[in-house]
């Protein structure tokens, strides 16, 4: 911050440096007033995924009249398709200097979280989209270790899980190899001193490039183990503050590919495929089996969790993690989980 400060000199109208992990709607309301009664005419994120999605949040905030409540995305209470309101005020540019790789460092949504709501606030606005990205690696070298495994943990899920397609154009095929293959390099890099630095770069280049996909053309590859994972893992972090999104991701997903993943054989099969655990005589039944031995490894190696006890989420919350698991539409647009809750319940437990 004392480089950026002296880069700016006067240029520098204001600091807002109290922004809550994932995002909290209140911080994001006291920044905007902050941004407004100091006359900002650019908005710079310094930071990772909570800072980043702030800023987009801050921005629409800043330009658009009505309630947070009427701006964000809205769901139908008869489970009809969402909505995201035309937010068509301009937006002052944003600059994104990232302190970790995040895939919100260049995004047009950003989520925030509200004390009481059974979902994150979703807004969405491309206007909000960065005018410039700093990948800086004096700046990305005072991310902590422990944060770098975590952003670590969930950049390679997130690659593994966009590995379990079966076919893509080339130029989407191309970019989801690309980037599994430097997820899956940085995970081997964190904390060694001779190659950490060009690990954190290349988090950012992957998460840059997990973006492009969609820009491409690629779709969500939304298979069972990505989806059901993706929402409880969700509901967790959100509830409980004191957990990662990698640490989320990492104790739910071996459990998850076991009991959901025989859904999907041929997607798992590509996943196994991909991480090296795949036999290509084995049954095709087996290929949750190898997929899941296969990612438990690599959390492993990162140190992070691979059994939500290790989370330290009393097992007495399950019924609370479990109805906000149902309410996660990008998971669930047409709403199966419902109909299931009892086996994700099982399969909760099983996770402990």
């Amino acid at each position: 911050m004392n480089r950026l400060r002296s880069l700016l000199g006067d240029k520098l109208v204001g600091v807002f440096d109290a922004m809550g992990k994932d995002t909290p709607l209140p911080d994001c309301i006291t920044a905007r007033d902050q941004a407004r009664n100091s006359g900002a005419d650019m908005l710079i994120g310094l930071g990772a995924g909570s800072v980043i999605q702030a800023v987009r949040v801050v921005a629409i905030l800043l330009a658009e009249v009505g309630p947070p409540e009427e701006l964000m995305t809205q769901y139908p209470v008869d489970g009809g398709a969402a909505l995201s309101p035309r937010l068509n005020a301009p937006k002052l540019p944003i600059i994104n200097i990232l302190t970790a790789g995040t895939a919100a460092q260049n995004r047009g949504g950003a989520p925030a979280k509200v004390e009481g709501l059974d979902r994150r606030m979703e807004f969405f606005d491309p206007k909000t989209r960065p005018v410039a990205l700093y990948w800086d690696e004096d700046v990305l070298a005072t991310a902590p270790q422990a944060m770098m495994r975590a952003t670590a943990g969930y950049v390679f899920w997130r690659a593994a899980m966009n590995m379990g397609y079966i076919s893509a154009s080339h130029m989407v095929d191309a970019n989801r190899q690309e980037a599994f293959a430097l997820a899956h390099q940085v995970v081997g890099q964190v904390g060694q001193s001779d190659a950490d630095t060009q690990a954190r770069v290349n988090l950012c280049v992957a998460t840059y490039l997990q973006n492009l996909e969609i820009d491409l053309g690629g779709a969500w590859v939304h298979h069972w183990v990505e989806r059901t994972v993706y929402a409880v893992a969700a509901a967790i972090f959100n509830l409980f503050p004191h957990v990662s999104q990698g640490a989320a991701h990492s104790a739910l997903t071996p459990t998850f590919m076991r009991r959901f993943g025989p859904r999907d054989p041929l997607e798992m099969r590509q996943i196994a495929r991909a991480l090296g655990t795949w036999v290509e005589d084995r049954p095709l039944q087996e290929a949750a089996e190898a997929a899941a031995a296969g990612i438990e490894r690599v959390f492993a190696g990162l140190a992070l969790p691979t059994r939500l006890r290790d989370l330290e989420i009393p097992r007495g919350e399950f019924d609370r993690i479990l109805a906000n698991s149902m309410q996660n539409y990008n998971a669930d647009p047409r709403q199966e989980f419902r109909q299931e809750k009892a086996f994700f319940g099982q399969v909760l437990a099983q996770a402990w």
